[in-house]
């Protein structure tokens, strides 16, 4: 212990002296790589602890598989998530909380059905009209198939009167798959 005091005390007047023949220039690039060396290693140790994370999730999910489907059988549990004629009031409701959300008036809208031939399936045609802020229908539209699976987008346009217009007139149509049973 007293050898390493002996170097400490005989190290910092050293370091002194080099730091002032460096002048405040070199003492500035001196901070500076010294703070790079300081936010490395903390930026290191943050990534080792989510790679050790990931890691535990990658070990959890071998020990327990999920069991493999079929087509078949993943076809079959799409189609029974789709919603049933039945539904569709909750799912325009689940629209209109989407319009809400988006900062998005649906002023009107019509809907159409269209049966399958084969029977079994059939899709709404949901045309809204809409007059808003174009971001604010952009949203409205993720929102909306993101929070319904059964939705899809079928027709988009935009009209601005002006370029410098903030608004825009835009015709939506959604569908919306159902099933029968």
């Amino acid at each position: 212990m007293p050898r390493m005091q002996k170097a400490v005390t005989q190290w910092i007047p050293l370091a002194q002296y080099q730091l002032t023949r460096l002048g405040p220039a070199g003492a500035a690039g001196v901070s500076a790589a010294a703070a790079a060396v300081v936010i490395g290693i903390f930026a290191l140790l943050s990534l080792r602890t989510a790679n050790d994370s990931l890691n535990a999730q990658i070990l959890r999910a071998r020990h327990h598989p999920e069991v493999a489907i079929t087509p078949e059988q993943g076809l079959m549990r799409a189609v029974a998530q789709l919603p049933n004629r039945a539904q569709i009031p909750a799912v325009l409701g689940q629209i209109l909380q989407q319009a809400q959300a988006a900062g998005v008036e649906l002023e009107k809208g019509q809907y159409t059905y269209v049966a399958s031939g084969t029977g079994g399936f059939g899709r709404y045609e949901l045309d809204f009209p809409v007059k808003a802020q174009y971001p604010g229908v952009r949203d409205f539209i993720n929102r909306t198939l993101t929070n319904i699976p059964a939705a899809g987008l079928d027709k988009l346009s935009f009209e601005r009167k002006l370029a410098g217009d903030t608004q825009v007139t835009a015709e939506v149509r959604f569908v919306v798959f159902t099933r029968d049973r």
